[in-house]
C-alpha cells in the first residue's frame, strides 16, 4: 500500500509539472528570431532570478573535419576561447604580423618535414627552430585567458564548450544586467576569431587524446569499434581526431574550417532567463547582425553502405574486461526514433530494467550493463550499443550470451503494458528535469530548433511515445538487431602485457 500511494504522490507531482511546462505555457513565453543574416535566436523568459543563460549551437562537429584533418572541429572549439582583435592582445597590428610569420615558418617546416622521399634532416631541425623562434615572438603581444577573466570577472559562471560528432556548443550563465556585454563577447568571437596559441592549444589536445584515449583500454576499443563499424560515413573518425593528423594541420587550416562552417545560417542561439524578447532582440541585432551572411554549408552526402556480415574488434589488453555490441539503425528523423528511445528505457533505466536485473542482479555476471542509442551521434543514420562490464570470473562471451537472450525477448514481442507505461512516464519526467533550470531550457530549445527547425518538437516527441506499442517494439527489434547487422568490440585481459603507456601512434 505504501508503494501504491507513492506511485499516487509521483504521478500527481508529474501532473501538476507537467501542467506548469505544457507547450501551450512556453508558446507565450517563447520568442524565435531569424536576423537577415540566418542566425536564429530562441528566447523564453523565465523571471524567477535575475540571471540568464545561453547555448550557442553550431550546426558542425567532427563529421566535418577534413579527412587529413580530424580533430580540427575540436580544435577550433579551443580556439574560440583566445579571444580576438580586441580581447586577448597587447598590440593587435604587430601581433597579426607576428602570427603571419608563424604560419609561414610552419608552412616552410611542415613541406620539408613531409617530402615523400624525407626531407634534410638539418633543414628540417633549421626550419623548425624557426617556427619555434616565431611562436615565441608571438606570445609576447598575448594577454593569457583574457576572454574567461572578463566573463568571470563580470559574474559570469560555468563557461564551456563541447564538440561533438553532429555539432559543436559554448554556454555560460550571466547576470541579466550584462545582456549587452554577452552579446558583444559571443558575437565577437564568431566575428573575427584570432589562432594565437594555437600550437601551445595543439599540444594541449595531443596529451588530451593520450589520456582519455591512448593511455586508456577501452577508450582504444571504442575508437577501434567505431571505425569497423563504419566504414564509409565520417562517423568512423575520431572527434578528437587521429594522431598524425593533431600533429599536422596548422592555424590557417582552422580558420579555412571557421570560414566554412561558422555561418550565421549554420547557428542556433538559445537564452532563458529574467530577459524578455522586445528587451533582448535590438541588442541581438545590433551585435550579432554583424556577423556577414554566407551561405549554409553543404550537407555530407556520404552514406554507410548496408552491412552484410558481423563485424569484430578484439583487444587483448592488461585490463579489465569489457564487451560492446552495437547495429545500425536509422537517424534520428526516422518514424521509428521513438521505438528505440522505448527499447533503451526498458533495457536499461534503473535497477528494474531487463539487462541490469537479467546479468547484474540476478545473474550476478556483469558489475554493469545497459543499452542506449544514438552512437556516436543522431544526425546521420547511427548506431543502437549494448554494454556490459563482467564481475571477476565470467568472462566477455557470457555477457554476450546475456545480452542476446534479452534481445530474443524483445523479439518475440514479451513487453508488459506496465513497462510501456513507466517508459512513457519517466519520458515526461526526464523532459521536466531538463527543462527545470536555465541552462537546461537554453539547451533544449537551441538543440531542437537546430535540428527539426521548430523548438516545439520536444513537447511533441512526448506524442510520439505515447504512440509506441508493443508490436512496434517487436517490429524494430526483429529488423535491427541481427547477427549480419552487429559489430563487436571484446577487450579482453592479457595478463601478460604491459599496461600501456600512450603516446604517439
Amino acid at each position: 500500500m505504501r508503494k501504491i500511494a507513492l506511485l499516487v504522490i509521483v504521478l500527481t507531482w508529474l501532473c501538476t509539472a507537467m501542467a506548469a511546462q505544457d507547450l501551450a505555457s512556453f508558446e507565450k513565453q517563447t520568442t524565435v528570431k531569424t536576423l537577415p543574416n540566418g542566425l536564429t535566436v530562441v528566447i523564453s523568459r523565465r523571471p524567477e532570478a535575475p540571471v540568464f543563460s545561453f547555448f550557442t549551437i553550431v550546426d558542425v562537429g567532427s563529421v566535418q573535419d577534413p579527412r587529413d584533418s580530424t580533430g580540427l572541429a575540436h580544435m577550433f572549439e579551443h580556439m574560440a576561447f583566445k579571444g580576438t582583435e580586441q580581447i586577448g592582445s597587447r598590440d593587435w597590428p604587430a601581433e597579426k604580423v607576428a602570427l603571419e610569420k608563424v604560419e609561414q615558418t610552419y608552412a616552410a617546416y611542415t613541406y620539408e618535414r613531409h617530402l615523400p622521399v624525407g626531407g634534410d634532416p638539418a633543414k628540417v631541425a633549421e626550419l623548425e627552430k624557426a617556427w619555434q623562434a616565431a611562436m615565441k615572438d608571438a606570445q609576447r603581444y598575448v594577454i593569457p585567458n583574457q576572454f574567461d577573466e572578463i566573463v568571470e570577472s563580470n559574474g559570469g559562471v560555468g563557461i564551456n564548450a563541447r564538440t561533438a560528432e553532429d555539432d559543436t556548443a559554448y554556454f555560460y550563465s550571466f547576470p541579466v544586467n550584462r545582456l549587452e556585454l554577452w552579446a558583444y563577447l559571443e558575437s565577437q568571437r564568431f566575428l573575427n576569431p584570432v589562432m594565437r596559441e594555437f600550437y601551445k592549444e595543439r599540444n594541449v589536445v595531443m596529451e588530451e587524446r593520450r589520456m582519455r584515449t591512448d593511455s586508456n583500454p577501452i577508450g582504444r576499443l571504442i575508437e577501434q569499434f567505431q571505425a569497423a563499424a563504419f566504414i564509409a560515413h565520417p562517423y568512423h573518425q575520431p572527434a578528437i581526431g587521429w594522431y598524425s593528423d593533431l600533429q599536422t594541420f596548422s592555424a590557417t587550416d582552422a580558420q579555412r574550417f571557421f570560414d566554412r562552417y561558422y555561418v550565421p545560417s549554420n547557428m542556433v542561439i538559445g537564452i532563458v532567463g529574467d530577459i524578455s524578447a522586445e528587451q533582448a532582440i535590438p541588442i541581438i541585432e545590433k551585435y550579432f547582425g554583424q556577423l556577414p551572411t554566407r551561405p549554409k554549408p553543404e550537407e555530407i552526402t556520404t552514406v554507410e553502405p548496408p552491412q552484410n556480415a558481423e563485424r569484430r574488434v578484439v583487444l587483448r589488453e592488461a585490463s579489465q574486461p569489457f564487451y560492446v555490441e552495437a547495429y545500425h539503425r536509422p537517424d534520428y528523423r526516422d518514424p521509428d526514433d521513438a521505438v528505440f528511445d522505448a527499447i533503451t528505457d526498458i533495457m536499461s533505466n534503473g535497477r528494474v530494467s531487463r539487462l541490469y536485473r537479467a546479468l547484474v542482479r540476478d545473474r550476478k555476471i556483469a558489475a554493469e550493463a545497459a543499452g542506449f542509442t544514438g552512437l556516436p551521434g543522431i544526425k546521420y543514420p547511427h548506431l543502437f550499443a549494448f554494454y556490459a562490464v563482467p564481475t571477476p570470473g565470467h568472462t566477455p562471451q557470457e555477457l554476450a550470451d546475456g545480452i542476446h537472450a534479452e534481445i530474443d525477448r524483445l523479439k518475440s514481442g514479451y513487453v508488459s503494458d506496465e513497462e510501456l507505461q513507466m517508459f512513457r512516464t519517466r519520458a515526461k519526467a526526464d523532459l521536466i528535469r531538463s527543462l527545470s533550470d536555465n541552462e537546461g531550457l537554453a539547451t533544449e530549445l537551441a538543440t531542437t530548433q537546430l535540428r527539426y527547425g521548430d523548438w516545439r518538437e520536444m513537447f511533441r516527441q512526448l506524442d510520439r511515445y505515447d504512440k509506441v506499442t508493443k508490436e512496434d517494439i517487436k517490429r524494430v527489434a526483429n529488423k535491427i538487431f541481427v547477427p549480419e547487422n552487429r559489430t563487436v568490440g571484446v577487450l579482453e585481459t592479457d595478463t601478460t602485457a604491459a599496461p600501456a603507456q600512450g603516446g604517439a601512434q
